[in-house]
């Protein structure tokens, strides 16, 4: 069964910094995008930040020059390094990565996009 297993949320005190990770796990082909969400309390969910496979990457403007997404291909891991953390960073934290598995029957395989549970982060003095 594939699995995104997500780390690292918490309290920090603004200003702070913090480092979530997410590992993929299970019968797993090929890795391809990987990538954050966040979302708010009323709020939608919003991207944060992706990595491609070959490691191009993308920041929502509100974190750009604060966050750095990376990934470890060996180690089908994704981290979201956060500094200069604001109040308004304030979410639950959602991994997402489009993999590549075995179809349930066996036949060939299929590209399909698995979610974390979510990791807390709350930036509060």
């Amino acid at each position: 069964q594939v699995q995104l297993v997500e780390s690292g949320g918490g309290l920090v005190q603004p200003g702070g910094a913090l480092r979530l990770s997410c590992a993929a796990s299970g019968s797993i082909s090929r890795v391809n995008t990987m990538g954050w969400y966040r979302q708010a309390p009323g709020k939608e969910r919003e991207l944060v930040a992706v990595i491609s496979s070959g490691g191009s990457t993308n920041y929502v403007g509100s974190v750009k020059g604060r966050f750095t997404i990376s990934r470890d291909s060996a180690q089908n891991t994704v981290y979201l390094q956060m500094s200069s953390l604001k109040p308004e960073d304030t979410a639950v934290y959602y991994c997402n990565a489009n993999l590549v598995v075995r179809r349930n029957n066996g036949l060939g395989y299929v590209a399909n996009d698995y979610w974390g549970q979510g990791t807390q982060v709350t930036v509060s003095s």
